[in-house]
């Protein structure tokens, strides 16, 4: 089966890398209309040279007027808006509790979850104009288990999931469909660097630490960026017309994060 998002007009914050760059290739590549914010300039440079169909803009989700502008470029593009995906996260810093600053914490929650929320408010009603959508936001599987060490992060994507499942029953009688993923340990830059993190922090190597990361996994194995974005555009797409208030784990059955 052939999952088609032609038509759509999809945004995808946090995007020029990782998971959020796989979702909106993912999205283009089924269809549908792109756009794309990111912090970095040197990553918005790369993904553009690489995706010269798909807009790209400069923007930190924490800044109101950042997004402001966003949704200006996106609807001047796109002519409107039916999917957003709230990409952009931060991991936040690795530490004790009592080791962290104030502001580490603040900065964690401001990307992770009030910049979810600047977009959505300023998503909505495009999507109402539209006459439905979708909303995914990327939570973790770090919002469902405990996470020992990183408890900004930790807050934040557990809060996502309350931003979600309370989106959905307020929003699905305009046919606005929210949920939120999971993604357990995901391949790439950012895995390595929080590995191996942690791993100084609790004075194992880096490949004690993976070994042992794997073994609470049922599958034994991490996920690939690919797999997230997958059912992004599974739930954007008319197949997913039913799915609202969901947090999906997309984590080979992850059982917990250990020490």
């Amino acid at each position: 089966m052939e999952i088609s998002t032609a038509g759509l007009r999809v945004l995808v914050t946090g995007a020029a890398s990782g998971i959020g760059r796989k979702t909106a290739e993912a999205f283009a590549a089924s269809g549908a209309g792109v756009m794309i914010c990111d912090v970095s300039q040197e990553h918005l440079a790369g993904f553009a040279a690489d995706n010269p169909s798909i807009g790209t803009i400069e923007a930190d989700v924490s800044d109101p007027a950042a997004v402001a502008r966003m949704f200006d470029a996106t609807v001047a593009r796109l002519g409107g808006l039916d999917v957003l995906v709230n990409n952009a996260g931060i991991t936040g810093p690795t530490g004790g509790v009592e080791t962290l600053s104030v502001e580490d914490w603040e900065r964690t929650l401001a990307v992770d979850i009030t910049g979810m929320f600047c977009c959505t408010r300023l998503a909505v009603p495009f999507l109402k104009q539209a006459g439905g959508g979708s909303i995914i936001n990327l939570s973790s599987a770090a919002g469902r288990l405990p996470y020992a060490w990183r408890t900004p992060y930790a807050a934040a994507k557990w809060a996502v999931v309350g931003f979600t499942l309370s989106l959905a029953l307020e929003l699905g009688p305009s046919n606005i469909r929210c949920n939120a993923l999971q993604p357990g340990h995901v391949t790439g830059e950012r895995h390595d660097r929080n590995s191996r993190n942690r791993a100084a922090l609790l004075g194992v190597s880096f490949e004690e630490l993976e070994d042992a990361a794997r073994s609470r996994v049922a599958m034994r194995r991490f996920i690939e960026p690919e797999e997230v974005a997958a059912m992004a555009v599974f739930l954007a797409s008319d197949l997913g017309r039913s799915i609202s208030g969901q947090a999906i784990g997309i984590c080979g059955y992850l059982q917990h994060f250990g020490q």
